[in-house]
């Protein structure tokens, strides 16, 4: 059976297909922020979808550099960025309180949702180690394995991109439902809520 790139197998694309479809499935910080974005608006929630997806690519490109192994041998490093990054969440939650962000009835900056999706991403230094132990397991050793953690981390960020996007479309015909009503303004403040406890969490960890 041939190689699709750089050596790698379409057993390994298949498998790795399977396990990041089931990881990208679970519930965590950047499906909650793509919902709370998504709540706001079809555009909205999926440019935060592709800034998230892109968020993905820098950690690969972490990874593939190893520079992730950094912040796994300094402790330090990789709890400054964790706080950095609670700080983040903390603030979009604060943000989107006291400026209705999530409210569908005011206008807001869409071309904003591609920028913080991406940080939010970015800064969790939890997501760097998880693809720096998940991508060796299937890219292997021996020439040719930066490169084929880089396909395998490309894949995983279209994948995600795809499934948080359809997470943002289904936000955004739910927000539009329940329009003008009292569920969805309650709605609004979960997703800020949701911010400020993920931020929260994020910083006691």
């Amino acid at each position: 059976m041939g190689s699709i790139a750089f050596g790698l197998q379409p057993t390994t694309i298949l498998a790795f297909s399977g396990a990041a479809i089931a990881l990208i499935l679970t519930p965590g910080p950047d499906t909650m922020y793509v919902l709370a974005r998504g709540l706001d608006g079809r555009e909205s929630g999926v440019r935060s979808a592709f800034g998230i997806a892109t968020g993905v690519l820098f950690h690969t490109m972490l990874a593939t550099l190893g520079v992730a192994a950094l912040l796994q041998t300094v402790p330090e490093a990789a709890a400054a960025i964790q706080y950095v990054g609670a700080a983040y969440l903390i603030y979009l939650g604060v943000v989107a309180l006291r400026d209705d962000e999530f409210d569908p009835s005011v206008e807001t900056d869409a071309s904003g949702s591609f920028r913080r999706g991406v940080l939010v991403n970015a800064l969790n230094p939890k997501v760097a180690l998880f693809f720096l132990a998940f991508l060796p397991g299937f890219a292997g050793r021996g020439p040719g394995a930066g490169e084929r953690m880089a396909v395998l981390g490309a894949l995983y960020a279209v994948l995600t991109a795809l499934y948080l996007s359809a997470v943002a479309l289904g936000a955004d015909r739910l927000g539009d439902t329940l329009a003008e009503t009292r569920v969805s303004r309650v709605l609004n403040y979960v997703g800020a809520g949701t911010m400020l406890l993920l931020g929260v969490v994020l910083a006691v960890e």
